[in-house]
């Protein structure tokens, strides 16, 4: 008996989806179903074949973000010796770490709250700042250390004269006196002028004004420092007091060593003016001269000083045009300083800078208002020394030319006259008288530092008015002239030997008068005597037009 397979359902049409799968799977045609399979409608379908997914492609790595750098502000830090700043972190986080590479130049602090690192200078140099935060991530900063080329101080207090002061003398007086306080490192230079005081105006007898000025202090090894200082300016009432005695220092004129120039006593009972001109030749090193006055006594001293400062320039008339010039207006307007000067110490009234090769003129009216005395000194001291050092000399400069230097007792002249316009000319001589000196020295020849005052009544006895002019007209040599004519400020450019230029003209009213006020001084660097001519108006070029030498 033949066995056969048994098929559950329909086999032969399983078998035959088999195959043809199978032939599929190799590559080849299925064969056609056989005539004798089972109807359509009684077979079980076969299932649709379902196709493999496709394979999944692995995802690409994506890169990490970059870290923000840390930042620092400023980039580049100055830390001044002995003083903090401060750097502002950004872009970082904590902990934050700060680290000097050379630690003895500079200190180092770090507030995780505020994100600052606080830099503190010990001695100068260049070293650099390393900033890191959790991250590992750093920064360098390079950091300088110096000093600061001074202090300055935000607010002082001066007291003034002046009936009344006006603006300009106010800010030259605030600038000095905020030079002269500012505390300055060896050879760094103060910068502050009339130019950099804010006040306009007037300031009359006991008022009070508050000013601002603007004071730069730099060198070339520190730090530049520029800061405002307010100062509380007093106009203390004083009465303007005619001197007694001049005080001369003009020897030695040429100076080849440091050392006391010239010393006095200023006391209550005699009020001095004072005049020095000094010259530092070409080949001796810059000096500075230095008036220095002491107080010895157990109290403190009151002093007023006007000041006439002409600049260190190698033209002498120039300098000793532009000292007569700010003094005589100083002088007339009673325009100075009030300086206390306490028990057992000393202050520098003048410091004034003096290169190689040029000369310098100042005026100076002292005044003590309380004390007993106090001792003025001026010396030469090279322009690297501290104008603060004691003074170590008590012998006297001498040189090789003789100048004057001494005391003199006439420090005014006065002189009142009239004049008729049909008279011959009227010359008044100024600078004429040689001067005794009450100590042993030269005599004054040229009255410089002389107050030359005058006052004409000119009158016209005629039918007329009376054009007439008061010329200037050097005897000496050339000369530059500074007069008050009237109140009137008249200045003169230097004019030859013998010239004659017209200084200031009037008209004389028929049978009346004209009454004139000149006061003039013979001006250091000039060469003196010097006649003012009163005399008919001779048509010639009018004072400030082209041509003259007056403005």
């Amino acid at each position: 008996m033949r066995r056969g397979i048994k098929f559950f359902g329909a086999p032969l049409a399983l078998a035959c989806v088999l195959v043809a799968v199978s032939a599929h799977a190799f590559g080849q045609v299925a064969p056609a179903p056989s005539a004798t399979a089972a109807p359509p409608s009684a077979a079980t379908p076969s299932p649709v074949p379902t196709a493999s997914p496709a394979p999944t492609a692995s995802p690409t790595p994506t890169a990490s973000p970059t870290p923000p750098p840390i930042t620092v502000s400023p980039e580049a830090a100055q830390a001044p010796v002995g003083i903090s700043t401060q750097l502002a972190v950004g872009s970082a986080i904590t902990p934050i770490t700060a680290v000097a590479r050379d630690p003895s130049l500079v200190d180092v602090a770090v507030d995780e709250q505020t994100q600052t690192v606080t830099l503190t200078g010990k001695v100068p140099g260049t070293t650099v700042v390393t900033i890191g935060d959790a991250r590992g991530l750093t920064t360098d900063v390079p950091v300088t250390v110096a000093y600061q080329a001074g202090s300055i101080p935000s607010f002082l207090e001066l007291r003034i004269t002046g009936n009344p002061a006006s603006a300009q003398f106010v800010r030259a007086a605030v600038a000095s006196a905020v030079a002269a306080a500012v505390v300055a490192r060896p050879g760094a230079q103060i910068v502050v002028g009339p130019d950099d005081v804010s006040f306009d105006g007037t300031l009359n007898e006991d008022d009070v004004a508050e000013v601002a000025a603007n004071v730069l202090v730099q060198g070339e090894q520190y730090f530049s420092v520029n800061e405002t200082t307010r100062a509380r300016v007093i106009d203390v009432a004083a009465p303007r007091i005619a001197p007694d005695r001049l005080m001369v220092s003009d020897f030695p004129e040429s100076l080849t060593e440091n050392g006391v120039l010239f010393t006095a006593d200023l006391r209550p009972s005699a009020p001095s003016r004072f005049l020095f001109f000094h010259y530092d030749p070409p080949a001796q090193p810059d000096r500075r001269i230095v008036l220095r006055a002491e107080n010895d006594a157990d109290e403190p001293a009151l002093v007023q000083f006007i000041q006439g400062m002409g600049p260190a320039t190698t033209n002498e008339m120039e300098t000793g045009h532009d000292a007569d010039t700010t003094f005589l207006v100083r002088m007339i307007q009673n325009e100075g300083r009030l300086i206390t000067i306490g028990a057992h110490a000393s202050k520098n009234l003048v410091e004034a800078d003096l290169p190689h090769g040029t000369v310098i003129s100042s005026l100076l009216q002292l005044r003590l208002l309380s004390g007993d005395h106090i001792r003025l000194t001026l010396v030469a001291q090279n322009a690297s020394d501290d104008p603060d050092a004691p003074i170590t000399q008590t012998d006297l400069l001498v040189g090789a030319q003789r100048h004057a230097r001494g005391i003199y007792t006439v420090p005014e002249f006065h002189q009142e006259c009239a004049w008729n316009v049909d008279d011959p000319y009227l010359e008044l001589r100024v600078g004429q008288l040689p001067l005794r000196n009450t100590l042993q020295g030269e005599a004054l020849s040229g009255d410089y530092g002389v107050l030359q005052s005058f006052v004409v009544t000119v009158q016209n006895p005629t039918a007329q008015p009376q054009p007439i002019a008061i010329y200037e007209n050097p005897r000496g040599g050339s000369a530059t002239g500074t007069y008050l004519i009237d109140g009137v400020l008249v200045q003169s450019h230097q004019v030859p030997a013998f010239s004659r230029y017209k200084i200031r003209q009037y008209v004389v009213p028929a049978r009346g008068f004209v009454r004139i006020t000149i006061e003039t001084m013979p001006e250091g660097g000039s060469s003196y005597p010097l006649d003012l001519i009163f005399a008919p108006d001779d048509g010639s070029v009018p004072p400030g037009a082209p041509g003259s030498p007056v403005y």
